[in-house]
């Protein structure tokens, strides 16, 4: 299952109102570690049907990531019932990754 992009607009829905744990990728396009770590999160979708996997952009949905002090991209947030639960910040290798959200 591929990373869905969500938006302001649908992260209630989307990530907020979610059955199961989300993982969120809080990123942008011109940063280089998110462009690192974004084939990783890929590769870890595809192997949890149990955690949904999404990205958000930063330069496009800023309300969200005020919302939540995003200060530094990549941030990769678990949320569930509504609240990030776990946190990890920076391309961190796979193994730190799984670890600090835990997958």
């Amino acid at each position: 299952m591929a990373v869905a992009e969500v938006t302001d607009a649908t992260f209630e829905s989307d990530v907020l109102r979610s059955e199961r744990p989300v993982i969120v990728d809080f990123w942008a396009p011109w940063c280089g570690p998110c462009r690192r770590i974004s084939p990783i999160l890929e590769e870890m979708s595809e192997e949890r049907e149990d955690v949904r996997f999404v990205k958000i952009n930063v330069d496009d949905n800023p309300a969200t990531a005020m919302n939540y002090s995003i200060s530094s991209i990549p941030t990769i947030a678990r949320f569930e019932e509504g609240k990030v639960t776990q946190q990890a910040i920076g391309a961190l290798p796979r193994n730190q990754l799984s670890s600090q959200l835990g997958l």
